[in-house]
């Protein structure tokens, strides 16, 4: 089907390049991009809703600083 869309110029330079490494056809490109990126949402909506589990308490240990990295490493080694 023949169809007019209107594209950011960058972004037809950056695809007309793409294809042309590819050495595909810029319809087919735009086709197999859009293909993909219709397949990903679709992926996304099929996996639902995503339950988080929290824990009760008070926070982190006595002693923790979870703005330190290399105490926490010391402590995710023991």
């Amino acid at each position: 089907m023949r169809t007019t869309l209107n594209i950011d110029d960058q972004l037809l330079l950056r695809a007309k390049a793409q294809a042309a490494v590819s050495g595909v056809t810029l319809a087919q490109l735009i086709e197999d991009a859009l293909r993909e990126s219709l397949s990903r949402r679709e992926r996304v909506e099929e996996r639902g809703r995503v339950r988080i589990i929290t824990a009760k308490g008070t926070g982190t240990r006595p002693g923790i600083d979870l703005d330190h990295s290399p105490s926490l490493l010391d402590i995710m080694e023991r």
